[in-house]
């Protein structure tokens, strides 16, 4: 059964947490103050959407497609985006908080965090290269096998990244932030 087509449709302050979003191929559609927290937005297909200060903490989106979808001013707490279909997947962030997120193995290359709270995000194994961390606090977030070389993270804080087990080749820093970068040395940098 094919799902329903829904195009250039505008979704303000609904509550999709305890009455589902109807199974679909939403294009150009704007979510504005939804909720989804907890809610099963699985197999869904989101192009060339934006969602705005909407809550999808925990919410379930296995095999669901995110195309050239923005997230701006968005509670996306505990989400498994590498539970999503990656095809395709283009994303970006503004002003999100995206705790306890994991975007494990996904290839995310241009990526815009802005503006974003990355505490305990698992990035490990993704490809972040060309990423761009503008104003992010990233405490406690795991990079292991990250790819993130040409990434900018000049204005990011609060990042700890071992250079032995990722990729960081033309990697932007500002000088504040390369003690991030020496953390597991123990140094005392004063």
């Amino acid at each position: 059964m094919e799902k329903p087509f829904i195009f250039d449709q505008l979704f303000e302050k609904q509550d999709f947490s305890s009455v589902p979003l109807a199974k679909g191929e939403y294009e150009n559609c704007i979510f504005r103050g939804c909720r989804f927290s907890h809610a099963f937005l699985d197999n869904q297909n989101f192009m060339e959407c934006i969602f705005e200060e909407c809550d999808l903490t925990n919410a379930n989106i296995k095999h669901t497609i995110f195309k050239e979808t923005f997230f701006k001013g968005c509670k996306l707490m505990g989400l498994h985006f590498e539970d999503c279909n990656d095809f395709l997947m283009s994303v970006r962030f503004e002003g999100c908080n995206l705790t306890l997120a994991s975007f494990n193995g996904l290839s995310l290359k241009e990526t815009p965090f802005i503006d974003c709270t990355l505490t305990q995000v698992d990035f490990t194994g993704a490809d972040l290269s060309r990423s761009i961390f503008s104003g992010c606090t990233m405490e406690n977030t795991l990079f292991r096998s990250t790819n993130l070389e040409r990434a900018d993270l000049s204005t990011a804080v609060g990042f700890d990244i071992d250079p032995s087990i990722n990729s960081l080749k033309k990697c932007k820093f500002n000088k504040e932030g390369l003690i991030g970068l020496l953390k597991k040395y123990d140094i005392v940098v004063t």
